[in-house]
C-alpha cells in the first residue's frame, strides 16, 4: 500500500531547532508564516523558537510575512478575551524582527452580510491562499487556531503545492518547504472546554461533496469520529445534523498509546451512551492511534479508509466521513489521511467528507494556558527533503 508520507520528517523539542538550523542555514528565504491570534499563548513559544533559529542560522531573509488570523463569533470570558488581545500583540512583536504582519479575519460576514460558517471558512482560506506567491518556505502554526481552520488551511495549501498526488516526487512540491508546527500538550487540550456547538455544521473546503451531493446519498457511510475530552455535545450535534444513518459503520478513533495510560478507557466511558449503547457500535471497530505521533495516526486512519473503500466497491461506492474531536497531533494526522484519500477523479466511486460542529464558546483556565510547558512539534510535509 503506497502512501505519500511513507517516509516522513517529524521533529519534537530540541530536534525541531536542529532541523530549522539546517533548513535555513545561509540560504535565501522568502517566508510566509500563518498563525492564529486566539487565546492559546503556546503559539508564542513556537514562534519565538522558530524565529530565533532562522536568525541564528544566518538565513538571508529576502521577505517574511506573518498572517495573523482572527476569528469571529466565539464567546469567551473576560480572562480569555484579555489573553487573546495580548497574544495578538506579542505574536506580532516576536515576528517583527524578521518581517511584516498582516491580519486576516475568518468572520461570519462578507461585505456586511451574514454568510454561512462553511462559506466564511472558505472565504478566509481563499484570502490566505491568495498570499501564496513565490515563497521558499510556508509555515502553518496550528497552536492557536481552531481545528476546523487549521485543517482547512493545511489541506488547501497541500492541494496548492501538490496538484497531482500520483506524480513522482510529488512531495518535493517544487522545492517549497511546507511545515506545520504545533505546541503539543495533550493534557491541556483535554481541559479546554468547547461548549454550545452551533446547529450549523461546518464542512472543510474540498471535503463536502460526500455529504451534499445527491448522487452519493445511497452509498453506505463509514464514520470515523476521532474522540477527545468534553466533545460529546458536538458529536451528538453531528449525528443529528448530518443525519448519520442508523446503518452507518462507525469506527471510533481513540488515542493509544497515550501519556495517560487510561485516557482511551476514560474516553470510552465518556462516549458510551451515544456511540456504544444507542448505536451499538462493536468494540472491534475501535481504531487506536498514537497520541503523539501524527504520521502513525495518518497511516492507521488512511489504511482503514482504503480497506473500507476496497471492500465496499462491490456495493457501488461508499462515503468516508471523518470528524475530528481529538488533540492537535492526532487531528493533523487525520487531515493528512483525508487529503491523500480525497479522490482526484470525479468518477471515483467513493468520497471523503470532514464535517464539524464548531463550538460557539470556549472555557479554559487562563493560568493553566500561561503556565503550560508544551513540546514543540514540527511536521515537514513538502520540500527539498523529499526530492
Amino acid at each position: 500500500m503506497r502512501m505519500l508520507w511513507d517516509q516522513y520528517v517529524f521533529r519534537r523539542g530540541y530536534d525541531a531547532n536542529d532541523l530549522w538550523d539546517r533548513m535555513f542555514e545561509k540560504r535565501p528565504t522568502r517566508l510566509l508564516y500563518i498563525a492564529g491570534s486566539g487565546f492559546d499563548v503556546r503559539a508564542q513559544v513556537v514562534m519565538r523558537e522558530c524565529v530565533d533559529s532562522i536568525r541564528n542560522s544566518g538565513a538571508a531573509v529576502e521577505d517574511a510575512k506573518l498572517i495573523l488570523i482572527s476569528f469571529a463569533n466565539y464567546r469567551l470570558d473576560a480572562a480569555l478575551e484579555e489573553l487573546t488581545a495580548q497574544n495578538a500583540r506579542d505574536l506580532g512583536e516576536i515576528f517583527s524582527v524578521i518581517g511584516s504582519v498582516e491580519s486576516v479575519s475568518f468572520g461570519a460576514t462578507e461585505n456586511g452580510e451574514e454568510i454561512s460558517a462553511s462559506s466564511a471558512l472558505r472565504f478566509g482560506t481563499d484570502a490566505v491562499l491568495h498570499m501564496v506567491a513565490d515563497q521558499t518556505d510556508i509555515i502553518l502554526d496550528a497552536s492557536s487556531l481552531p481545528r476546523v481552520i487549521y485543517l482547512a488551511l493545511m489541506t488547501s495549501l497541500l492541494n496548492r503545492l501538490i496538484p497531482d498526488k500520483t506524480a513522482p516526487n510529488a512531495l518535493a512540491a517544487g522545492g517549497v518547504n511546507f511545515q506545520v508546527l504545533v505546541a503539543e500538550d495533550a493534557s491541556l487540550d483535554g481541559q479546554i472546554m468547547a461548549e454550545d456547538p452551533s446547529s450549523e455544521i461546518v464542512l472543510v473546503p474540498g471535503f463536502s461533496g460526500a455529504m451534499q451531493a445527491e448522487s452519493v446519498q445511497d452509498w453506505p457511510l463509514v464514520w470515523f469520529p476521532i474522540l477527545g475530552e468534553h466533545r460529546v455535545n458536538q458529536l451528538q450535534q453531528i449525528m443529528r445534523s448530518t443525519e448519520i444513518p442508523g446503518e452507518a459503520e462507525i469506527c471510533p478513533v481513540l488515542p493509544h498509546p497515550s501519556r495517560n495510560p487510561r485516557r482511551a478507557d476514560l474516553l470510552l466511558v465518556e462516549y458510551m451512551e451515544p456511540l456504544f449503547r444507542s448505536r451499538r457500535t462493536p468494540i472491534s471497530n475501535i481504531l487506536y492511534v498514537h497520541e503523539s505521533q501524527p504520521f502513525e495516526a495518518y497511516r492507521q486512519l488512511l489504511g482503514a479508509m482504503m480497506r473500507y473503500r476496497d471492500s465496499m466497491a462491490i456495493l457501488g461506492g461508499c462515503r468516508l466521513v471523518v470528524t475530528p474531536f481529538g488533540s492537535k497531533l492526532i487531528t493533523l494526522g487525520a487531515g493528512l489521511a483525508c487529503f491523500e484519500m480525497r479522490p482526484q477523479d470525479l468518477e471515483a466511486q467513493y468520497g471523503v467528507a470532514i464535517p464539524h460542529a464548531e463550538p460557539t464558546r470556549y472555557v479554559a483556565d487562563a493560568q493553566a494556558i500561561r503556565s503550560s510547558r508544551p513540546d514543540i512539534c514540527c511536521l515537514l510535509l513538502t520540500g527539498e527533503a523529499y526530492t
